[in-house]
C-alpha cells in the first residue's frame, strides 16, 4: 500500500496537505487554523510544544466536536464528520509534547480546526490526505461485471463453491439490468464450459430469472419499464419451447427440493451495545423446518435467500448524568506546598456521544473538588556547617571562610540549585587583622653537633615574620639577625689511611635541612702505624667531600617564638610578652604542634619593690592635712605644697589618686 491506500500505487492517486500555523492572535478566544475538506483521510493536528492553548474542532454547520462552547473536553475518542477522532492532551510535568487529535477518515463533510488562544502560539502542525479525482468511479464497471457473473453462476449452479455476499448481491441487483445480467451469464458460461456442462439443460427464461433476483434480494423491478423487451424470444406465456439448441443458452438449475422444505425465521436479537443513551443491536435469523418451525442446521437453508442483518436502535433512554473529572494540572511549586487544579464537568452520554450538560443535572451527586494542595517534595535548605575560619593573613586585610551547604529534608547534601540561591548565606568575607609588625622568630638549638669529633656546629631556624602582639611597636625585624649556628666540640679525632674519609657526622638538624661533615686526610700506612701526609701528596686521587647537606626527616610542625618585649613596669612586678606560633615545614600556620611543648607567651618581670624618693623639703605645713587628703584637695597646687608629705604618701599608695596634673 502506498500512502494513498492503493496496493502497489505510486502516491499519485491522492494529495498530501500539510503546514504549520504560526500566527499569534491578538486576543483571547477561538481562532481558525485550517479547513479539513470532505473525503480527507489520515488527519493529524498536533501542537508543536505544550502550552496553555487548546485545539478545537467543529463542523461547517457549527456543531461542536471537540472543545466547543468554551468547555474543555477530556482526552478520548469523539465521533464527527463521519470518522472517529482521538484527542490527546499530555499532562506529565516533564513532557513538552503539545495536545493533538488524529483520525483515519474519510470525512463526509467539511470540518474546521480552531485554536483557543490564551498565550503566544508555539505553532500547530496539520496534515491530511485528499483523494484524487475519479478514483472510485473508474473502478466500478469491471467490479460490477465480475460480481454479476459470480452471482449468476452461483444461482444457476448448485454444485459451484462460489460464496454469495448478500449485500453485494443487493447492490448488483440494483445497478445492472437484465440484459447485462444475460450477457454476463453468457460470458461466464463461454469461459467456464466445464462448469456449464455439469448443469442440467433448461432453456433460459429471463423473466423467471428476474423474478428470482427480485424475489431473493427484495428488489422490485417496477423501476424497469422496458422489462418486456428483455423477455426470452423462446418463451411464450411463461412456457419454454423444447427442441432448441441448448448450447446457445445458459441452462437454469431448479432449487433443490430439500431447500424448499426449510426457510429463514427471525429468532431474536443480539445484546444491546449500551444499557442507556441509545445503543444498537442486530436481528438474528435461524434456519427452521417450514412446517414445524423447528430449528435446524443453517446449511439446510438457501444462504442466498437469508435476509440481511439490519441494525436497530435500543435502550434509547438517556443515561444518568455524571461528573467527568479531568486530570490534575501541574503543581504550582516544584517543592514545598503548592496548588493544583482540575476540570470537573457535568456530562451525559447519548448515542455514543458524551455531552456537557447543565451542572444541576448532577445535583444528586457530590461534586468532586476542583482544587487541591500538592507537594512534590520538601524544599531543601541552606545550612552553615562550620564557624568562620581564621583570617588567611596574620595582619592587614584578608579573607576568612566557612562551609555552607544545601541540605535536603533527609539530611543529604544536594546541589546548590536545589536551594533558593537568593537566600544563600555568605561563605567568604573580608577580615581586618590590623597593621602588620615584624619580629625575629627562631626555634630552639639542636641537640646534635655536626661532627663526631673535633669542632662542629649546632643549628636552629630563624625567620623574620609579622606578629600579632598589639603592644609591640610597628617596626621591622632590624639588621641584627639572630645566629643560626653555634660552635660545638666533641673531642680530638684519630687519623686514618691515605685519603681517609671518616664517618659522616650526625646531621646538624634533627629534622629538616642540615649539614654533615667528615674528616678527609691523606695518610700513608706503615706496618703498625699511619703517617699523615700533605694533601698535595695525594694528587692522583679524587678527594672525597668533607661536607654535605642532610635531612633526617621532615620536621613537621614546630613552635616558633619572638624575643620578649620590654617589661611593663620597672619595679613591683610587671609583665612581658612574646608571640608564639606553630609553623609547618613550608612555614605556614599549623595546628599539629605538641601542646605540652608550647613556649610561654607571658611572664612576670621586675618583681623587686620600688625605692621611694625622699625629698627633705617635702613636709606638711598645715596642721590639718588629713582633712585635705580626705577632701581630695591634693590635686590643687596650693594644698599639694602645704601638705606635701601627706599628698605624696597617698599618691604612692594609690597612683591615680592625684588625678591629672
Amino acid at each position: 500500500m502506498d500512502k494513498c491506500g492503493v496496493c502497489g500505487g505510486d502516491n499519485t492517486a491522492c494529495k498530501v496537505v500539510s503546514g504549520v500555523f504560526k500566527h499569534t492572535p491578538m486576543k483571547v478566544g477561538y481562532h481558525k487554523i485550517v479547513e479539513i475538506p470532505e473525503g480527507a483521510t489520515k488527519i493529524n493536528i498536533t501542537e508543536m510544544i505544550k502550552s496553555r492553548n487548546y485545539l478545537a474542532l467543529r463542523t461547517r454547520s457549527g456543531r461542536s466536536i471537540i472543545n466547543g462552547n468554551w468547555a474543555i473536553d477530556r482526552p478520548g475518542k469523539y465521533e464527527g464528520v463521519g470518522t472517529m477522532f482521538t484527542y490527546r492532551r499530555p499532562n506529565e510535568i516533564s513532557s513538552t509534547t503539545g495536545e493533538s487529535f488524529i483520525a483515519e477518515g474519510p470525512t463526509n463533510e467539511i470540518a474546521d480546526v480552531y485554536m483557543i488562544y490564551q498565550q503566544p502560539n508555539p505553532g500547530v502542525h496539520y496534515e491530511f490526505i485528499l483523494p484524487g479525482e475519479n478514483l472510485i468511479s473508474s473502478q466500478h464497471p469491471a467490479n460490477r461485471r465480475s460480481e454479476a457473473s459470480r452471482f449468476l453462476i452461483h444461482r444457476l449452479s448448485p454444485v459451484s463453491s462460489l460464496d454469495c455476499d448478500t449485500h453485494l448481491l443487493r447492490r448488483v441487483a440494483k445497478d445492472i439490468t437484465q440484459s447485462r445480467a444475460k450477457s454476463c451469464v453468457e460470458a461466464e458460461y463461454n469461459i467456464n464450459t466445464a462448469a456449464a456442462s455439469s448443469l442440467l439443460v433448461y432453456p433460459l427464461n429471463t423473466q423467471n430469472m428476474g423474478d428470482t433476483l427480485n424475489g431473493q434480494l427484495g428488489v422490485s423491478d417496477s423501476s424497469n419499464p422496458n422489462r418486456e423487451e428483455y423477455e426470452n424470444p423462446h418463451s411464450q406465456g411463461g412456457r419454454d419451447y423444447p427442441g432448441r439448441n441448448p448450447e446457445s443458452h445458459v441452462p437454469a438449475a431448479p432449487q433443490p427440493r430439500r431447500q424448499q422444505d426449510y426457510n429463514w425465521k427471525q429468532a431474536g436479537t443480539t445484546e444491546c451495545t449500551a444499557t442507556c443513551g441509545r445503543g444498537s443491536r442486530f436481528v438474528i435469523f435461524r434456519c427452521v423446518q417450514r412446517v414445524s418451525h423447528e430449528e435446524v442446521s443453517d446449511g439446510l437453508c438457501d444462504s442466498g435467500s437469508k435476509p440481511s442483518t439490519e441494525e436497530e436502535p435500543c435502550n434509547v433512554q438517556a443515561c444518568p448524568a455524571f461528573w467527568d473529572i479531568g486530570e490534575w494540572s501541574e503543581c504550582s511549586k516544584t517543592c514545598g506546598l503548592g496548588m493544583q487544579h482540575r476540570q470537573v464537568l457535568c456530562r451525559q452520554v447519548y448515542a455514543n456521544r458524551t455531552l456537557t450538560v447543565q451542572p444541576n443535572r448532577c445535583q444528586h451527586l457530590e461534586k468532586p473538588e476542583t482544587t487541591s494542595t500538592c507537594q512534590l517534595k520538601i524544599c531543601s535548605e541552606w545550612q552553615i556547617r562550620t564557624e568562620w575560619s581564621l583570617c588567611a593573613v596574620p595582619c592587614g586585610v584578608g579573607q576568612r571562610s566557612r562551609e555552607v551547604r544545601c541540605v535536603s529534608n533527609v539530611g543529604d547534601f544536594v546541589d546548590d540549585e536545589e536551594c533558593n540561591m537568593k537566600l544563600r548565606p555568605n561563605d567568604i568575607e573580608n577580615c581586618d587583622m590590623g597593621p602588620c609588625a615584624k619580629s625575629w622568630f627562631f626555634t630552639e638549638w639542636g641537640n646534635r653537633c655536626s661532627v663526631d669529633c673535633g669542632v662542629g656546629v649546632r643549628s636552629r631556624s630563624v625567620l623574620c615574620m609579622t606578629n600579632h602582639i598589639s603592644s609591640l611597636p610597628l617596626e621591622g625585624c632590624g639588621q641584627e639577625r639572630p645566629a643560626e649556628v653555634m660552635a660545638c666540640n666533641n673531642g680530638l679525632c684519630e687519623s686514618r689511611v691515605q685519603w681517609f674519609a671518616g664517618s659522616w657526622s650526625q646531621c646538624s638538624a634533627e629534622c629538616g635541612s642540615g649539614t654533615q661533615q667528615r674528616e678527609v686526610v691523606c695518610l700513608q700506612k706503615s706496618e703498625d702505624s699511619f703517617t699523615v701526609l700533605q694533601p698535595f701528596e695525594c694528587p692522583s686521587l679524587e678527594r672525597p667531600l668533607n661536607q654535605q647537606t642532610c635531612t633526617l626527616k621532615a620536621c613537621g610542625a614546630k613552635w616558633y617564638h619572638t624575643d620578649w618585649s620590654s617589661c611593663s613596669k620597672s619595679c613591683e612586678g610587671g609583665f612581658r610578652v612574646r608571640e608564639v606560633r606553630c609553623l609547618s615545614d613550608d612555614m605556614t600556620p599549623s595546628d599539629h604542634c605538641e601542646a605540652q611543648l608550647r613556649p610561654e607567651e607571658r611572664e612576670t618581670c621586675n618583681t623587686e619593690p620600688c625605692a621611694p624618693e625622699i625629698d627633705e623639703n617635702c613636709r606638711d605645713k598645715y596642721f590639718n592635712c588629713n582633712v585635705v587628703v580626705q577632701a581630695r584637695l591634693c590635686v590643687y597646687n596650693y594644698y599639694k605644697a602645704a601638705c606635701c608629705a601627706s599628698c605624696t604618701r597617698v599618691a604612692n599608695r594609690h597612683p591615680g589618686f592625684l588625678g591629672r596634673r
